[in-house]
């Protein structure tokens, strides 16, 4: 069984950068590709980036591009997504997921799936 866990999140100003981290034990992680989701208050959960099990793809949603970067470190068994210029509309649970058998932007391509964590950005 794998456990995911979400950590660097907080509260920032609107322009400032966070880094999370998602910590994977347990079962296989590095074999498989990785997203990072987001969800608002009354709002679906949406997709916000995606790694390939080598980090060699990368698939960003469009509200994330060019400002998020995600990446990944197998032997630390540790995806990270370093968030810049973020804006009061990327308040949110951050949840990262490990993929099935497939990974991109649809949230039922993910098996596994962390406990989020809050990220608040003030305007």
């Amino acid at each position: 069984q794998v456990h995911l866990v979400e950590s660097g999140g907080g509260l920032v100003q609107a322009g400032g950068s966070l880094r999370l981290s998602c910590a994977a034990s347990g079962g296989t992680f590095r074999s498989y590709g990785v997203g990072w989701f987001r969800q608002a208050p009354g709002k679906e959960r949406e997709f916000v980036a995606a790694i390939s099990w080598s980090g060699g793809g990368t698939l960003y949603a469009d509200s994330a591009k060019g400002r998020f970067t995600i990446s990944r470190d197998n032997a630390k068994n540790t995806v990270y997504l370093q968030m810049n210029s973020l804006k009061p509309e990327d308040t949110a649970v951050y949840y990262c997921a490990r993929g099935a058998t497939n990974w991109g932007s649809i949230k039922d391509e993910y098996a596994y799936w962390g406990q989020g964590t809050q990220v608040t950005v003030s305007s």
